[in-house]
């Protein structure tokens, strides 16, 4: 076995972005490539096969735009870099990661972090209407609320509606405490917390009031054109045919829609089709609309959540 490779790392923040919590980045690490990694201060010890040190040192070389800043790094960011070195599109990995959709409050980046993300984020700013469907965690709403807030705040769109079905609504909902509003907030709440990401829970409240930012279930799109809006509609697996139609006829001039849900996890009745499958059957060959496919691969909540993914589609198959 050859001598250690050291790569020296330029402060202890970028340290921190390369070992990750708990050090499961140079876990990770280790899985993709065979070597094993040991970090001592600022200095990231690789051991193995030339082969196995080759490939490890050109991994964490090709993440350099990520922890040179500090930022963290996650298990999609390394698995996308792997992706790149084995299908050489290194050029565009580097597109990837210094294209920066956003930055929350706190400061953090958000940017896409996998080449599929970054496909879905392309179909969103140039189409009128896109489709996301995939597994959750892969940040199908999230992105469409990151880039949303973005055409909001920089007055592209006068209005930004999010949306989504109270499936278990019905006869559950009358045994909870409050208003209307105050029981349908729990379905919403998803949405809620990424918006607040980018703005403040006062400036959010305020742009309710003035009916600049609408946060409300399904049915009350009903009878409405939505002009000059950035409309997101999320769940839709939980829609019925007939409301996904009444939803996608709502657009209206100047207006944007983004339709996300995961086929997979419809909590509709056992003999009631989902909205959402129907209409992508309906609509694939429609002019002007963008239909992005996510698949556990892109998933990037924690990497357990990956696994399980993965581990229920094999179930599936």
């Amino acid at each position: 076995m050859a001598d250690a490779l050291i790569i020296q790392l330029p402060n202890i923040p970028s340290a921190i972005a390369i070992a990750g919590d708990r050090e499961e980045n140079l876990k990770i690490l280790s899985r993709h490539t065979g070597a094993n990694f040991v970090l001592r201060g600022q200095e990231l010890h690789i051991s193995g096969t030339d082969t196995q040190k080759d490939l490890a040192a050109q991994l964490v070389r090709s993440l350099e735009n990520i922890w040179v800043q500090g930022n963290n790094i996650s298990s999609a960011d390394i698995l996308t870099a792997r992706q790149a070195l084995e299908t050489h599109r290194q050029g565009e990995l580097q597109e990837l990661q210094r294209d920066i959709l956003a930055k929350t409050r706190r400061g953090d980046e958000v940017r896409a972090k996998t080449f599929k993300q970054r496909q879905y984020i392309e179909y969103i700013r140039k189409h009128d209407l896109t489709f996301c469907t995939g597994p959750a965690g892969t940040g199908k709403t999230y992105l469409a609320v990151v880039i949303a807030v973005q055409a909001l705040l920089s007055n592209q769109v006068e209005k930004l509606i999010l949306t989504r079905p109270a499936v278990e609504a019905g006869e559950r909902l009358g045994f909870l405490p409050g208003d209307l509003q105050q029981k349908i907030n729990p379905y919403l709440r998803p949405l809620y917390d990424a918006i607040y990401e980018f703005i403040d829970q006062e400036k959010v409240a305020n742009l309710i009031e003035r009916g600049i930012i609408e946060v409300a279930p399904l049915a009350y799109m009903r009878g409405r054109t939505l002009n000059h809006a950035f409309v997101i509609v999320d769940e839709a697996q939980n829609t019925t045919p007939a409301q996904m139609k009444m939803v996608l006829t709502r657009l209206g001039f100047r207006s944007r829609m983004v339709i996300t849900g995961d086929t997979t996890q419809t909590d509709l009745p056992m003999n009631q089709q989902s909205g959402l499958t129907v209409a992508l059957q309906i609509l694939k060959h429609v002019e002007g609309i963008a239909f992005s496919e996510f698949t556990q691969k892109d998933v990037v909540r924690h990497p357990l959540v990956q696994r399980i993914v993965s581990a229920y589609e094999q179930h599936d198959k």
